[in-house]
C-alpha cells in the first residue's frame, strides 16, 4: 500500500552567509513524512535539527540565514521560493510549530488570549467570541491552571514552562496537517512533560496530524515515534524504524547517544559519554565529521565523507553514513 507524504525535503542545503564567512548549517538533508506520521529528529546541539525546521517554515529570510540547494515539498508544493504572502497562509494553519523557547513566538505588548484568538481568526471564518472559546480550550488541554485568567495576562507574568504551554496550545489550535515540535517539553517539569506528550499522541491519532518531533530525550523518541533520522554536524547520519535504532543502532554516533541515555531499572552507574565536542561548522574536519569522536575511525574516515548507505533492516530499508556500513549495504542514496 503506497504511503502518503506530507512533508519531503530534498538535498536540502542551507547557509549563513555574512561578509566575513560562509557557514553551512543543512548540508544535503533528505528525509520525507508520512500523513499520521511521528517522526523523530534526533542529535547534539550545533547539529542542524533546528535550522532545518527554520528552512521548513521559511523563517530565515530577514536573517543571514538562506536556503542554496534543494526542495521543501509540503504536500506536493515547494515551499521554497513561495512569497511571503503565499507562506503566510500556510504558517499555523497547515504547518504550525512549537519553538524551543516560547517568548521567541509569544508577543510581549499582547495579553495571551488576544494571541491565540488573533491566530485562530487569521484562519478560520468563526466569530470573536467562538475564538475566544477554542483558544480558552486549548489552554485547559495543556494544563494551565486558572486558563481564564491566564488568558488576561501577559507572556512576561508567567513561568517559562507556562509560556511554553501557551506555545504549544497555539502551535495545536489549529490542527494542523504539519506540526513542528522543537524540544517541546524542555521547560516543563515531568508531570506536565507527560501530559503535553499524551495529548500530541491523542491528537495524533485522532486527526492523523503529522509530526515532526525534534528532541534530545531518546525515551521520547522510543515512547512517541515510528521513525527515526539522527543528525550530525549538519548531515543525516543514521534515519531507521525505532524498533531498528534502539535494538540494533548501526553509526557510532547514535551508539554513543544511546550508551549515553540513562535505563530504568538498572543500578545506578556512571553513564558513558562521547567525547569531545560537535565540531564547529566553519571548522569541519576533513572526512567524516564524526571521526575525531569516533572510536571506530580508521584511514579512510579521516580523508573521505561517507555517503549514505542503504541497509536492510527487519522492519524496512534503513540508511547509515559510516564506512563501516560499506560492508552489507544494497545500494547507495
Amino acid at each position: 500500500m503506497k504511503t502518503e507524504n506530507v512533508l519531503e525535503l530534498k538535498n536540502l542545503k542551507t547557509q549563513f552567509i555574512t561578509k566575513d564567512k560562509t557557514v553551512t548549517a543543512v548540508d544535503g538533508v533528505s528525509y520525507h513524512i508520512e500523513k499520521g506520521e511521528i517522526l523523530g529528529l534526533v542529535g547534539e546541539s550545533g547539529c542542524g535539527k533546528s535550522v532545518t525546521a527554520l528552512s521548513i517554515m521559511q523563517l530565515l529570510r530577514d536573517t543571514p540565514g538562506k536556503i542554496v540547494a534543494g526542495e521543501v515539498s509540503f504536500n506536493g508544493k515547494n515551499l521554497v521560493g513561495l512569497r511571503d504572502s503565499e507562506m503566510a497562509k500556510i504558517r499555523g494553519k497547515a504547518i504550525s510549530m512549537i519553538f524551543q523557547e516560547p517568548l521567541s513566538s509569544l508577543n510581549p505588548t499582547m495579553k495571551i488570549g488576544a494571541q491565540i484568538v488573533e491566530l485562530i481568526l487569521k484562519h478560520e471564518k468563526m466569530s470573536k467570541i467562538e475564538a475566544k472559546k477554542l483558544a480558552l480550550s486549548m489552554l485547559e488541554k495543556v494544563g494551565i491552571p486558572r486558563a481564564a485568567e491566564v488568558m488576561n495576562e501577559y507572556p512576561h507574568q508567567l513561568s517559562g514552562g507556562m509560556n511554553q504551554r501557551v506555545g504549544i496550545a497555539m502551535g495545536m489550535s489549529l490542527n494542523p496537517s504539519l506540526l513542528i515540535a522543537d524540544e517541546p517539553t524542555t521547560a516543563l517539569d515531568v508531570t506536565i512533560q507527560a501530559q503535553i506528550l499524551e495529548l500530541m499522541h491523542h491528537i495524533n491519532e485522532e486527526f492523523k496530524m503529522s509530526i515532526l518531533l525534534i528532541t534530545h530525550d531518546l525515551g521520547v523518541v522510543a515512547e512517541m515515534c515510528s521513525r527515526v533520522v539522527v543528525m550530525y554536524a549538519g548531515k543525516i547520519v543514521e534515519e531507521a524504524s525505532v524498533f531498528d535504532l534502539f535494538a540494533d543502532p548501526n553509526h557510532p554516533y547514535t551508539k554513543g547517544l544511546l550508551a549515553s541515555t540513562p535505563v530504568m531499572g538498572q543500578r545506578a552507574k556512571r553513564l558513558n559519554s562521547i567525547r569531545g565536542n560537535v565540531p564547529a561548522l566553519d571548522n569541519m574536519p576533513q572526512g567524516c565529521a564524526f571521526a575525531p569522536r569516533c572510536d571506530n575511525c580508521f584511514e579512510k574516515c579521516e580523508k573521505e565523507m561517507p555517503p549514505i548507505f542503504l541497509i536492510n533492516g527487519s522492519d524496512g530499508i534503513r540508511k547509515s553514513r559510516c564506512w563501516l556500513s560499506e560492508i552489507g549495504n544494497i545500494g547507495r542514496e
